[in-house]
C-alpha cells in the first residue's frame, strides 16, 4: 500500500490497518481501491495458462453488486441473504463465510438486477457500508456486531434515488464522506468514523449513483463529488466549497470522478456525455477550466475509466459499445474495441496493464499503451451477471457475479 494511502486511511485503528498492510502486501480496503483510483499496488503473473489462472476458490454469495474488500485474511462484500441487504466476511484463503450481518431489507428491481449496489470499506478493527436505503453501519470486523448506526433518510432527510442509493462510503483520514441528498444545506456530508458523529453537512445537490473521489491537487486534499449538479469539490476539514463544474444529469450518473493531475474527468449515461477541466489554485482560490465536453459522447454507464500516464481506459456505452483508451487532456480516442454491452463491466489498473471485467464472465488482461490494443490474457472463471468492478490483493483478483465470488491466484506466474 502506498505510503500515502497508510496516511489517509489511519482513522479507525490505523496502526492495526499499517501492520495489517505489512504482513499481507497491497490490501484494496474499499471501493476503487486504497488511493481511490482504481488502480492495485501490484504485480501479477501475465502468462496466463489456456484455462486461465488457477481459481482458489469460488462460493456461492447473494443477489449483488458490490466489489470484494480484501483486507488481510479476510474479503468483505456486500449480498443479500433471505431477502436482506448483508455484509459478508469470508476467509481470504478458502473463501469459507465467517459471518453475514443485516444491514437492511434487499433490493428487487428487474430492470437492473436485485441486491445492493455499494461496496464495503475496511479500516483496521471497522467495516463500513451504505445501505440501499441510505443506512451508514459501522460493523466490527471480528464479528460482524454493529458498532454505531447513521439512518440518513430519518436523521437527515436523505432521498434514495431511484434503482437506490448505489455509492460506497468513502473514507480519507478519520472521516467518511457521502451525499446524502437530503438539501436544505445538508446533501455532502462528512462523519466521524469512530462515532459516527456528523462533522459537517452542507450544500443542497441531489444524490446520483456516484461515489466521490479523494484527491490532492496543487498540494490541497480535497473530496470531488459528482451529483446532480456537476463537480464539486469540498475541503475534507470544514466542508467549505473549493471549486464547482456544472454538468448535466439525466436519469442515473454512476460513475465516479476521475483525477489526472491537475486534470479532473466525469461522464454519465442517458445522452449526456463526458467533460473534463483544469483545476489549479491561485492565491487562496481554485480556477476550473474547462478542456473539453463532448455531449452524448464518450458516455460511461456505470463502470469508471482508470487514468494511467495522461490516457484513460474505460467502457463506455455510446455506438459502438468499447474498451477505449481516451487521452485525458482532449478526449481523442486512441483505439476502440467493440463488443456488444461491454460497458456493463468495469476496469482496473495494474503493473502497467488494464485488467478488464467483461459482463459476461470473462476477465482480460489488456496492455495499457495508446498506441494499439493488444490483449494478453483471457478466462472466464464466472456465470451471471457479471457488472461488478474486480479487485487485486496478494497476487490475486477478486470478482464477483450476481451468484457467486471467485478468488484467482495470479502470483509468481512465468
Amino acid at each position: 500500500m502506498h505510503s500515502i494511502t497508510r496516511r489517509n486511511l489511519l482513522g479507525v485503528a490505523g496502526a492495526s490497518l499499517l501492520a495489517t498492510a505489512a504482513a499481507y502486501g497491497a490490501d484494496w480496503p474499499m471501493y476503487r481501491g486504497p488511493d481511490h483510483d482504481g488502480h492495485a499496488d501490484e504485480k501479477i503473473g501475465t502468462a496466463w495458462p489456456p484455462g486461465g489462472p488457477r481459481i482458489v476458490w469460488q462460493v456461492p454469495m447473494g443477489l449483488g453488486f458490490s466489489s470484494v474488500s480484501p483486507v488481510g485474511d479476510a474479503a468483505y462484500c456486500n449480498g443479500e441473504k433471505d431477502g436482506k441487504e448483508s455484509c459478508w466476511k469470508l476467509d481470504a484463503k478458502t473463501g469459507k463465510v465467517q459471518w453475514i450481518t443485516t444491514i437492511d431489507q434487499a433490493i428487487t428491481d428487474r430492470q437492473g438486477g436485485d441486491g445492493p449496489r455499494s461496496t464495503p470499506t475496511v479500516s483496521g478493527d471497522h467495516v463500513f457500508v451504505l445501505g440501499t436505503y441510505l443506512k451508514l453501519d459501522c460493523l466490527n470486523a471480528k464479528d460482524g456486531s454493529r458498532v454505531w448506526r447513521v439512518d440518513l433518510q430519518k436523521e437527515y432527510g436523505g432521498q434514495v434515488p431511484g434503482w437506490g442509493s448505489a455509492a460506497s462510503p468513502v473514507l480519507d483520514s478519520d472521516r467518511i464522506f457521502l451525499n446524502s441528498g437530503a438539501g436544505n444545506g445538508k446533501s455532502l456530508m462528512a462523519f466521524d468514523s469512530a462515532t459516527g458523529k456528523n462533522i459537517w453537512a452542507k450544500e443542497s445537490d441531489d444524490l446520483v449513483h456516484s461515489s466521490p473521489t479523494p484527491a490532492t491537487i496543487d498540494g490541497v486534499r480535497q473530496i470531488i463529488f459528482l451529483t446532480g449538479s456537476g463537480l464539486v469539490s469540498m475541503e475534507p476539514q470544514t466542508g467549505a466549497v473549493l471549486w464547482r463544474y456544472a454538468f448535466p444529469h439525466k436519469v442515473s450518473t454512476a460513475a465516479s470522478p476521475v483525477v489526472g493531475g491537475n486534470m479532473v474527468y466525469c461522464s454519465a449515461a442517458y445522452n449526456v456525455g463526458a467533460g473534463c477541466v483544469e483545476v489549479h489554485k491561485s492565491g487562496d482560490k481554485f480556477t476550473v477550466r474547462e478542456l473539453w465536453r463532448k455531449p452524448r459522447k464518450l458516455m460511461n454507464h456505470w463502470a469508471t475509466p482508470v487514468y494511467f500516464d495522461k490516457y484513460l481506459y474505460g467502457l463506455y456505452e455510446d455506438s459502438p459499445a468499447s474498451l477505449r483508451c481516451v487521452e485525458m487532456a482532449t478526449g481523442n480516442i486512441m483505439w476502440s474495441q467493440s463488443k456488444r454491452e461491454i460497458w456493463r463491466g468495469a476496469t482496473v489498473f495494474v503493473d502497467g496493464f488494464v485488467l478488464v471485467q467483461e459482463p459476461e464472465g470473462d476477465l482480460v488482461l489488456v496492455k495499457a499503451d495508446p498506441a494499439q490494443y493488444k490483449e494478453l490474457a483471457r478466462c472466464q472463471p464466472m456465470q451471471g451477471k457479471c457488472w461488478t468492478m474486480p479487485t487485486i490483493s496478494d497476487g490475486h483478483i477478486f470478482a464477483r457475479s450476481d451468484k457467486q465470488v471467485v478468488c484467482l491466484d495470479v502470483s509468481n506466474m512465468a
